[in-house]
């Protein structure tokens, strides 16, 4: 399974041959030849249509064109790899099935979220991702894909098609069935590792080395709909989605038709080699309309590595709260270029703020290598081991400064922050306009619930920049232009500076919900 195909060695390959293409090109010229022959000489006594048609030369180009090769298939690349593809199922007891409301409570995704909706779309019969079945208290059945990846037994599929499962079967192409055990599972990438008992010599697949390039063909085998052993086949869309399914999305975007049930079955290339794991598809009516995505063969090898090793992944980790650097920001900043990761917040005792990183800090690379946005930073720091030292290019105040730190692990889970009281601008003061913004403001420490520092945002014009940019009642506005601000008027004073810079828009750190985040903010000529 690991050897790659040469297709000059297949027995429906030729090499094309360029006297045929010539002849093709020919043959056109010969009809419209004939053509005009017979508009010419249609009335001459000693022509006839037969003897156009019947010349040597146009009984020659015919015969060519009998030659002409027909397309290559993937029938010699399927036959190597289809035995390593199985179809996986899954019985978990006392589970809540999804009921006629589409209240998914077993899902493994937060309801609402983009990958929910994927999921909803591309799982089992009844929506829920690969899930089956109805009604509270009874077993509930699920099925999915996956693909050995070692004679063995060790084989993977989706943390989805098996998370919570109380028994896990698989068959392989031959129709056999086997018993599999759950190994290890990891959310964050929708990865699982099992273990199939019962061989030592299963066919397994190989995992790619390289990159796939945008248009590469793509062979998509697994168990749609129960149908086991479905192949289908396409190209490389494009590559480093982004789902809205964490930090780490990186996936490969396939047309090759892939449906519920394919969760977990492997992408190959043209050289039998895993190129990604089937993972989710986009899709209004249900079934395939041409947009799959698929889990890179690199971050499979790094997480199926760990889950074999100790059944869980551990990832590096910075303690910082990150967002994108938007061209408002990175002009507001001084930027030339809309690049790096702007830390909205470190957290306490992390590593981050341990070393000085700041709010308002971008950092712009990690060990000499460019950090072209915070989803690169995010799965860069993610790749890496907890305890190693890194060094971080850090723009602080607008100068470059080089930071070194040690990686922390991530956490298993985010603890949760209080949200700021909804109703804590109610019983406030007006507040005082801020010129220009569409926004009045209070200092915080008259407001309840809304903290000692910065102001308040108490009211929003529904038409201004600022309603524009999310500000809403509630917010809190601790930073404007790099300057902590307690009133109005150090607003105001902070966005007069700014205008006097010649900045087109002025960079404010507001919290809302518990969260800080950078807003830029355009500002008004004149």
């Amino acid at each position: 399974m690991t050897d790659r195909i040469d297709l000059s060695n297949l027995p429906s390959y030729r090499q094309p041959r360029r006297p045929v293409f010539s002849a093709r090109k020919f043959a056109l010229m010969a009809s419209v030849v004939a053509g005009l022959g017979a508009a010419v000489y249609g009335f001459s006594p000693s022509t006839s249509p037969a003897d156009l048609f019947s010349s040597p030369a146009h009984a020659q180009v015919n015969n060519e064109v009998r030659k002409v090769e027909r397309p290559v298939g993937f029938a010699d690349i399927v036959e190597r790899v289809k035995p390593s593809v199985i179809s996986v199922k899954v019985n978990m007891k006392e589970k809540t099935a999804s009921n006629d409301d589409g209240d998914d409570s077993s899902s493994p995704f937060q309801p609402g979220s983009p990958m929910e909706r994927f999921f909803r779309r591309f799982g089992g019969p009844d929506g829920i991702p690969g899930l089956k079945g109805g009604g509270r208290g009874r077993v509930v059945q699920g099925q999915g894909s996956g693909f050995f990846i070692s004679a063995d037994g060790f084989a993977v599929t989706n943390n989805h098609v098996v998370d919570g499962a109380d028994k896990v079967e698989v068959t392989t192409d031959d129709g056999k069935t086997y018993t599999a055990k759950v190994i290890g599972t990891d959310q964050r990438t929708d990865l699982a590792l099992i273990k199939v008992e019962g061989s030592s010599n299963f066919p397994f697949a190989k995992l790619a080395d390289a990159k796939p390039r945008i248009g590469d063909w793509v062979l998509a085998v697994g168990n749609p709909f129960g149908l086991g052993g479905t192949v289908t086949a396409g190209i490389v869309s494009a590559s480093g989605r982004d789902i809205g399914n964490g930090p780490y999305d990186d996936f490969i975007q396939i047309d090759a038709p892939v449906n519920k049930g394919n969760s977990g079955g492997p992408a190959f290339d043209t050289n039998g080699e895993v190129m990604g794991v089937n993972t989710a598809i986009y899709s209004p009516s249900g079934g395939s309309v041409g947009i799959a995505f698929s889990i890179p063969a690199n971050t499979v090898k790094s997480v199926v590595a760990q889950l074999k090793d100790k059944g869980s992944v551990s990832r590096g980790w910075i303690g910082v709260q990150i967002q994108p650097v938007t061209s408002d920001i990175a002009d507001s900043l001084g930027m030339k270029k809309a690049e790096g990761a702007l830390v909205a917040e470190p957290q306490a005792n992390g590593p981050a703020a341990k070393a000085g990183i700041e709010s308002g800090d971008v950092i712009t690379s990690v060990n000499g290598e460019s950090v072209k946005d915070a989803r690169e930073l995010a799965r860069t720091i993610g790749g890496m081991a907890p305890g190693a030292t890194v060094k971080l290019n850090v723009l602080h105040k607008g100068q470059d400064k080089v930071v070194n730190l040690t990686l922390g692990q991530l956490p298993n889970t985010v603890e949760a922050k209080a949200d700021v009281d909804q109703d804590s601008g109610k019983g406030a003061t007006k507040g005082t306009d801020v010129p220009k913004l569409g926004m009045t403001v209070a200092p915080a420490n008259t407001v309840a619930g809304a903290g000692k520092e910065g102001v308040v945002v108490t009211q929003v014009d529904p038409k201004s920049a600022a309603a524009e940019r999310g500000f809403k009642e509630g917010d809190v506005i601790l930073e404007v232009g790099g300057k902590s601000v307690a009133t109005a008027g150090e607003v105001r004073d902070a966005i007069t500076t700014a205008r006097t810079d010649n900045k087109n828009s002025v960079l404010m750190r507001v919290k809302s919900g518990g969260q800080s985040r950078f807003v830029a903010v355009p500002l008004a000529k004149g």
